[in-house]
């Protein structure tokens, strides 16, 4: 007959066998979703936009940020991280990124919200290259899933611009 070290063996891999091919399922299921976001961002003021003693500009932003992230969750969700950025060109870099602000979203009920914020991380440029500058806010999300690949995509609205003068 089997030793009792040989039927363990068999039960736990077979154990092993049947979690690994769940966990397959649940993450193949989450690319059968098509979530559809949505979001919107006022900027309500300039709080100050200015040069710093070493040449760089800084801003600081009012912000209004409504968003309903509900669509992202799935039962296989287990957070979401979200986080604002500016978005803008100059002639150094094609693409300048930077956060300011971000959360993280527990569950679904949380998902669908509205903040009234200054940024949370300083709107600083290498240089004076802000000013009258175009800028685009976009909301980025990164799901995290219980079992499987995190999915990250994001919602880009355009149309905002800095003052032409320092305040």
């Amino acid at each position: 007959m089997h030793s009792f070290g040989y039927r363990a063996n068999a039960l736990l891999t077979f154990a092993v066998t049947i979690l690994a091919l769940m966990c397959a399922m649940a993450s193949f299921s989450d690319n059968l979703s098509h979530p559809s976001p949505s979001s919107s961002v006022q900027v309500l003021n300039v709080n100050w936009f200015q040069k710093q003693p070493n040449g760089n500009d800084e801003v600081s932003l009012t912000l209004n940020i409504s968003a309903d992230l509900q669509s992202l969750f799935t039962w296989n969700t287990k957070q979401v991280f979200v986080f604002l950025a500016a978005e803008y060109e100059t002639p150094k870099n094609s693409l300048n990124q930077i956060s300011l602000w971000d959360g993280i979203i527990a569950s679904k009920e949380h998902a669908k919200f509205w903040t009234h914020t200054s940024n949370k991380y300083r709107f600083i440029d290498q240089g004076s290259n802000l000013r009258g500058k175009e800028f685009n806010l976009t909301l980025h999300w990164h799901v995290m899933p219980k079992t499987g690949k995190m999915f990250a995509d994001k919602l880009v609205m355009s149309g905002y611009h800095l003052p032409k003068e320092y305040r």
